[in-house]
């Protein structure tokens, strides 16, 4: 008998956190009405979160708390994901508080430790604090230094302390290195939660489950059987209103130390012995230490980077990156990567790994391609008159999240005629999970003190010094050709020419 349907309610619940207050920095910002607070909202309607809970809002707004409730309850009706019950709505914006205050301003720490304080007593939250920096970077050092000297840090009488720092965490090698320092000269490593979106995803968490959960897959999860793999993050949008920041960072530094070397780790490390934080995390940085610096000819021949002029999406212009809000019109930053990595270990030796990211893109994805090896038979080779396509196994993350495995099957009739099929499973379909933001098991796991998904110093710094080879080629050798892709295309060119460089019969899964 086939499975049924699962409905999030029938499935195991988990217990609700411990009392607890969370104090977004940058509570006036998108993130936090965007994402936060419709997240909260998610762990409230799943009765995840515990009556003595409260949510405080840090920012330069003049707003008193009742200002704070007030937008914050028409933004989660216009950013919540599905429907909004008014009366989980209340609960939550009943437990929201404001502090108006500047980052380097001690006198608003004084203020806001007083109001956590009378909101211990009010709430009984019992001293226990989650910080949230959701701010640009250059604050956090600052933010958490001025939280020290406040002695909101310190954790006593049985209370805990956490801060959540969302990336970019340092724009490159030596930078993360500094933060780390500033960072845990006042908080301890079991104190800090580097945050990275992606692994909130189901499909991204699902990984480990796929790997080690099932009999079928870990046996041929290694060099004897796959290919290759290759992982692409694809936005359809432009820099929208972040040129600014984008026109100093880029996409090698925005998506690559933190998203694409998080899904590497989890598709490439060992089977860790248990789920505890620590372990997990070990097995993953394991993986970033196999993959060797690049040297400057390799940085060459190994790695395509790209900007986006002008072009068509869905039969409208789209401007070059170069007029976009806020960018230098001669600017070389660039909107696209893709790069070719190999992990230096006896399950990977030989197994190209092809990353690749981009804006303006001909579509929104992102998704992981196991390609396997093909079967060396000549039997359907001669049949077909072509050699077989090989199997793919394709983990979806966005903006549909599932898995989807390719395979051979033989086409009805008297001929023997191959065909591809698919056999497709859907979270929405099967689950019927309620919408999400993709913050709700972050901001849990941190509110229980759970740091799996979150980076450690060591991870932080292991990557960030095998982008640093790439970062250094670059800033030497500057592009001449940019723009060259338009907007609505898969990319450049160059793009393709790297994915079969070693004339393998390969080519990007799009889609």
């Amino acid at each position: 008998m086939a499975d049924q349907p699962v409905k999030q309610e029938q499935a195991e619940h988990a217990a609700p956190t411990g009392p607890c207050v969370v104090i977004v920095f940058g509570a006036s910002g998108d993130l936090t009405k965007r994402k936060l607070l419709p997240a909260i909202y998610n762990l409230a309607a799943e009765n995840l979160l515990p009556p003595e809970f409260a949510v405080v809002g840090f920012a330069r707004r003049p707003y008193s708390h009742e200002d704070f409730r007030k937008y914050s309850a028409k933004d989660l009706d216009e950013f919540t994901p599905g429907e909004v019950d008014p009366k989980v709505r209340d609960w939550l914006t009943e437990r929201l508080y404001f502090q108006p205050g500047n980052f380097d301003d001690p006198t608003s720490f004084k203020s806001l430790r007083d109001l956590l304080t009378r909101i211990d007593q009010e709430r009984g939250t019992r001293g226990n604090y989650l910080f949230y920096m959701a701010t640009d970077p250059e604050f956090f050092g600052g933010v958490t230094r001025e939280l020290s000297a406040a002695k909101l840090t310190a954790e006593s009488g049985g209370s805990w302390r956490r801060s959540v720092f969302e990336k970019p965490f340092g724009h490159d090698l030596a930078s993360a290195k500094e933060l780390n320092h500033d960072l845990l000269s006042v908080l301890t490593e079991k104190q800090v939660y580097r945050i990275d979106h992606y692994l909130g995803k189901e499909t991204v968490q699902n990984i480990m489950a796929l790997r080690f959960g099932n009999g079928i897959f870990e046996p041929v999860w290694n060099r004897r059987y796959i290919e290759h793999v290759q992982i692409t993050v694809a936005e359809k949008v432009g820099v929208e209103t972040r040129g600014g920041y984008y026109d100093h960072a880029g996409a090698l530094r925005d998506m690559v130390p933190n998203h694409l070397f998080q899904l590497i780790t989890l598709m490439a490390m060992e089977p860790p012995s248990s789920f505890d934080a620590n372990i997990v995390r070990d097995e993953q940085t394991k993986v970033l230490r196999a993959l060797p610096p690049m040297r400057e000819e390799e940085v060459l021949a190994r790695t395509v980077r790209g900007q986006y002029g002008a072009g068509e999406e869905d039969g409208k212009v789209a401007a070059a990156y170069r007029a976009e809000q806020n960018v230098n019109p001669d600017s070389s930053t660039e909107t696209f990567l893709a790069m070719r990595l190999q992990i230096e270990n006896w399950r990977w030796a030989d197994v190209p790994f092809f990353i690749r990211t981009g804006k303006r893109l001909k579509e929104r994805v992102t998704q992981i391609v196991i390609q396997f090896r093909r079967a060396p038979l000549l039997l359907f080779h001669q049949e077909n008159g072509g050699p077989l396509t090989p199997n793919q196994l394709v983990l979806h993350i966005q903006p549909t999240e599932g898995i989807s495995l390719r395979f051979k099957a033989k086409v009805p009739g008297p001929v023997m005629q191959l065909s591809n099929v698919n056999m497709d499973f859907r979270y929405a379909d099967y689950f019927q999970a309620r919408p999400s933001t993709g913050y709700e098991r972050l901001l849990y796991d941190a509110m229980i003190g759970d740091a799996t998904l979150f980076q450690r110093a060591d991870t932080v710094e292991i990557a960030w010094s095998v982008v640093q080879p790439v970062l250094d080629a670059w800033t030497a050798r500057k592009p001449t050709e940019f723009p060259n892709y338009a907007a609505g295309s898969w990319g450049p060119a160059e793009a393709d020419k790297l994915i079969t460089a070693d004339q393998r019969p390969r080519q990007w899964c799009n889609g």
